[in-house]
């Protein structure tokens, strides 16, 4: 399974620190933060990993290099300045990722000890996207989609009455290339709409991941990391 580390975002909450270093690359227990994505994606095997970037994206690229040095193959999708959002991203990516099989994307800015290895079973058979969840943090208390079993949904005021839990998505998700029909290459796309729209299908599945999350998104919560990574 392929894998693309979402990485082309502008990072306007953690400047001034962004003002001059890609957010993927502000260094966080010792490594930059993306780094700790790629250490885990070499463990599990997924060594096949595009990267798209924008700002200050050449940076980037020669801080990873081609990946060898991880047992990765890394391959790069720059995006214009100012970036396609997160759908319009993937899309540009695909002539990289293949059209016709799954691939995992993974929020470059996040940091989470999600057990990659179980991305490549995780989407069934006429499913277009399974998504990780992780409960509400405090920055973000009203959510993001809900969960009644496997299924997501769109309807974030579903109550614990139905079964159903309302929950934050971590940035991670396994997609098949099916979900971004419609999305020319080169065009802004939003990745919500579609995923909501495939969740009226009912063709939407997740699961609840109760470990470590951070949205590292503030320069508070990258010191925060930090201290706690450097005391492992």
């Amino acid at each position: 399974m392929k894998v693309m580390i979402l990485a082309a975002g502008r990072g306007v909450r953690m400047r001034p620190l962004t003002d001059q270093t890609p957010k993927p690359l502000l260094p966080v227990g010792g490594k930059p933060l993306i780094v700790w994505h790629l250490e885990r994606l070499a463990k599990a095997g997924l060594c096949e990993v595009v990267i798209n970037h924008a700002h200050l994206g050449a940076q980037i690229e020669v801080a990873l290099g081609d990946g060898s040095r991880w047992g990765l193959s890394i391959r790069y999708s720059p995006e214009p300045e100012g970036a396609l959002e997160t759908a319009g991203g993937i899309v540009n990516a695909l002539p990289l990722l293949g059209n016709d099989e799954p691939f995992l994307v993974v929020n470059g800015d996040t940091y989470c000890d999600w057990d990659v290895a179980r991305a490549a079973s995780a989407l069934k058979s006429g499913d277009l996207a399974h998504l990780v969840l992780v409960p509400n943090p405090p920055h973000h208390p009203q959510g993001d989609f809900s969960l009644t079993g496997r299924v997501v949904g769109a309807d974030i005021t579903a109550t614990t009455d139905n079964g159903a839990q309302v929950c934050t998505f971590s940035g991670i998700g396994i997609y098949h290339p099916q979900i971004f029909a419609g999305i020319q290459r080169g065009q802004k796309a939003k990745l919500a709409p579609l995923l909501r729209a495939a969740m009226a299908a009912r063709r939407v599945t997740g699961e609840l991941h109760a470990g470590r999350w951070v949205d590292v998104g503030t320069p508070q919560r990258l010191v925060d990391l930090d201290s706690e990574l450097t005391s492992l």
